[in-house]
């Protein structure tokens, strides 16, 4: 009965503080592979654009970017042969850096 009463302790402590140790989604993944993804391409203008709010001409203008600033390229759109658009990130010190700056946006290759 006293070996019964103590495997019973035994599991039912295991069962209430193992799972404090364990991370809450699952299994843990590495920082790199969830917050820093290597396929980034960063580009530096070399000349000065114009960042609109959708990638047409006739579109607003958010910003326009010096030369020397760093983007983040997000995805590229093609119209035709001739004109491609870029979504772009500007880079920032989110802690910083005005929480109501523009950071996306459209640029014309």
């Amino acid at each position: 009965m006293i070996n019964n009463v103590l495997k019973n302790f035994c599991l039912i402590t295991f069962a209430l503080i193992a799972p404090i140790t364990l991370p809450a989604g699952g299994i843990q993944r590495s920082l790199n592979q969830n917050k820093f993804p290597n396929n980034t391409n960063e580009i530096i203008l070399s000349s000065k654009a114009s960042l609109y709010s959708y990638p047409e001409i006739y579109a607003k203008e958010l910003l326009v970017l010096d030369v020397g600033t760093t983007l983040s390229v997000l995805r590229s759109w093609k119209v035709s042969k001739s004109e491609t658009w870029v979504r772009v990130e500007l880079a920032s010190n989110k802690f910083l850096d005005d929480p109501n700056m523009i950071l996306k946006g459209w640029i014309k290759m």
